[in-house]
């Protein structure tokens, strides 16, 4: 019998949940707000949205799917504005509505705001239980709407003042951009967990002013033609307007703990994030990986996409022959048909294919980013014997993920992870891998370059948390993630 399956985009892997872009100050910023939301595709597939001002009304399209087939010329042409803010969303699991799409935009006393989040509350059901209880009424089960009440409930009279004094009320990993008629707010949260780029497109013929822009990834401005010029710091709240830019720090320092796992997996290689390139972070991975792991092989071969950077890296250490042996399908929707017969790892076959002349009787060295429940690597490890590889050794470019990640990443509970419920050696005979190694922890903070420029939130290896998480399992429902 034919079924209908779904997931085959989940493909074992952790997911980012947000993507945010801002445009301050272009005849067309809904456009660039679009090109800008298509360049973050990848860090949310579930709905996306676009909000702008013409400087005196504020309009808002939003909507289930990619941004390509949201965002028609006509939709765009309905929404024209000179500031535009933007947000891609992947959704958590039980959670994909339109009711949680962003940006959200209201009405309230400090006029009309729109707000888009990156990130995660770890005190979100704390907050919303006490605000209902003191009247307010929310629209969606989204912690960003949390942070809505508390900016509208402010009693600070300015919008910058009233943002600050809300999100020294809660707790997490946050990259805002706020939206007014006349002005866009960028911001992070204190320890800066999620990245925010800010960058600039120089005035165009007739304009009084250069463009000001921000997105959670620097890939973004090479689209739109803007310059990066530096992040927004950890607890820096950034205000555009009219008068130019203002800065300001709303809260007091805390230890930095941007997301290492950017760097191994969500950002795309061709973006600058924390400030630093996200290919060299994983080049070196792969290299440092060569050097810890060594392996008598003839082939290093990648789990395409996310295995590739690294791949390189441990190909160019070791000496050995770069190849891919595994072609990945682009063109895998979202749902597929399953033939009555059903096929053998059906899912992972329609988005990867062994290149055959390649892998046979050959040893082979196979590099992928991270391992999650493990099912599709095991998956992945059969279909390069299958196509008669001599052996497998897998190598991976991160260490083993043993806790969950509270701070804006869809991650299983611990019980889910085969990293936290079984040794290497265990993995090693799960997956089928004649070998397995991963990346040390020093290896990997090393190959970030910690220290240069950042430090690092490595929680998912170690299960230390840089924030008080009180019952980390059940800290909230998945309906309450952005």
């Amino acid at each position: 019998m034919r079924r209908v399956e779904r997931c085959v985009a989940h493909f074992d892997k952790f997911h980012e949940e947000c993507g945010v872009a801002a445009i301050f100050a272009h005849p067309e910023a809904e456009k660039l707000a679009y090109l800008g939301l298509h360049a973050l595709q990848h860090r949310g597939q579930e709905s996306a949205g676009i909000a702008t001002s013409d400087g005196m009304t504020s309009r808002v399209h939003k909507a289930m799917g990619l941004v390509a087939d949201i965002f028609t010329e006509d939709i765009l042409s309905q929404i024209r504005g000179s500031l535009a803010i933007g947000h891609t969303r992947y959704s958590t699991a039980g959670d994909s509505a339109l009711l949680n799409a962003q940006p959200i935009l209201v009405q309230s006393s400090k006029g009309s705001i729109a707000l888009a989040h990156n990130g995660n509350l770890v005190n979100a059901q704390q907050v919303r239980s006490r605000l209902e209880r003191q009247g307010s009424i929310f629209q969606t089960n989204s912690d960003t709407e949390v942070i809505v009440h508390l900016i509208a409930l402010s009693r600070e009279h300015t919008l910058p003042e009233a943002i600050a004094d809300a999100l020294r009320r809660v707790e997490g990993a946050f990259s805002l951009v706020v939206m007014s008629p006349d002005r866009i707010i960028a911001v992070r949260d204190p320890r800066g967990f999620r990245p925010l780029a800010m960058g600039r497109i120089p005035a165009l013929e007739g304009q009084k002013r250069d463009t000001i822009v921000f997105a959670s990834e620097t890939c973004a401005f090479d689209l739109i033609g803007a310059t990066y010029e530096r992040d927004v710091r950890p607890g820096e709240l950034v205000v555009v307007g009219p008068e130019g830019i203002t800065s300001r720090f709303y809260s007091t320092a805390a230890p930095q703990s941007s997301c290492i796992f950017e760097h191994v997996y969500f950002s795309r290689p061709d973006s600058m994030v924390f400030g630093r390139s996200v290919q060299t972070s994983r080049e070196e991975s792969g290299r440092q990986l060569a050097r810890e792991a060594p392996v008598e092989a003839d082939l290093v071969v990648p789990v395409p996409d996310s295995g590739v950077t690294a791949a390189v890296g441990y190909a160019a250490e070791s000496g050995l022959p770069f190849r891919f042996g595994l072609i990945r399908n682009h063109y895998v929707g979202r749902t597929f048909i399953e033939p009555r017969q059903s096929v053998r790892d059906f899912g992972v076959k329609l988005k990867l294919n062994p290149v055959r002349s390649l892998l046979a009787g050959k040893r082979v060295v196979l590099i992928d980013d991270s391992i999650v429940r493990g099912t599709t690597s095991r998956k992945i490890v059969r279909m390069i014997r299958n196509a008669g590889a001599q052996t497998v050794h897998m190598r991976i470019s991160c260490p083993p993920t043993i806790s969950p990640c509270y701070y804006g990443v869809d991650t299983p509970s611990k019980d889910q992870l085969i990293g936290a419920n079984k040794s290497v050696d265990e993995i090693r005979r799960y997956i089928d891998a004649d070998s397995l190694a991963y990346l040390s922890l020093e290896g990997l903070k090393k190959a970030c370059g910690e220290g240069e420029k950042t430090s690092y939130c490595s929680a998912c290896y170690t299960g230390k948390y840089p924030t008080q998480i009180v019952d980390a399992e059940e800290i909230q429902p998945a309906s309450l993630r952005s």
